[in-house]
């Protein structure tokens, strides 16, 4: 699978792989080539250029829930809506910095508008279900599952059992990742991309 920024190489350790959010390049491609005449604008220069929303810790944020879902059985509940409230604010932050992006891309071509808003749907949809609403309840499920094992099969102190789903939640988010993401990328393609695709061919 090929990744918009920060690809990381087979030298790159595993777990370090895994922890960097990305959106795969076919996201990029649907607002650097929606529609005829714009492929390729991009230069080499804006390429390089840094995306804090990729390339720095700010992409961390977007784990946010997931960690909040990891320590639900330790903190209150505030704290796990607060972090989704923060992996939320990344989405969208993402998002219309991909639109700006695609604006910039497009300039004064024709069908500026779809772009941009071809750019911040897709991006924000794909974030939003990736990012934040699938592995933000499959951690809960994974964390409610432990402690009721635990609970049943231990006789450990309940801090004990609590701190233990903690930590299966938090190590399970590496995981859990890559499949999410090309399931995303798989359930996009399959509808929400072929409506672009459809205006494109109507362009």
């Amino acid at each position: 699978m090929t990744y918009l920024v920060g690809c990381c190489g087979k030298d790159r350790a595993p777990f370090t792989t895994l922890l960097v959010r990305r959106i795969p390049s076919r996201v990029v491609h649907l607002w650097t080539s929606f529609g005829d005449g714009v492929e390729g604008s991009m230069g080499p220069s804006e390429e390089k250029t840094v995306d804090i929303y990729r390339d720095t810790w700010v992409r961390f944020l977007g784990y946010a829930n997931e960690v909040g879902e990891a320590f639900r059985a330790l903190v209150p509940v505030s704290f796990v809506w607060g972090s989704y409230a923060v992996a939320t604010a990344y989405v969208t932050a993402d998002a219309v910095d991909k639109g700006k992006k695609a604006a910039v891309a497009h300039g004064d071509n024709p069908g500026k508008t779809t772009r941009v808003a071809v750019a911040v749907v897709d991006t924000f949809v794909w974030q939003a279900l990736a990012s934040v609403i699938i592995p933000g309840f499959t951690i809960n499920r994974v964390c409610a599952a432990s402690l009721y094992l635990l609970g049943k099969s231990t006789k450990w102190p309940l801090p004990v059992r609590k701190w233990t789903t903690t930590a299966i939640g938090l190590s399970t988010i590496p995981f859990i990742i890559t499949p999410i993401d090309r399931s995303v990328d798989f359930l996009l393609d399959s509808s929400l991309r072929k409506v672009y695709n459809d205006g494109k061919k109507h362009e």
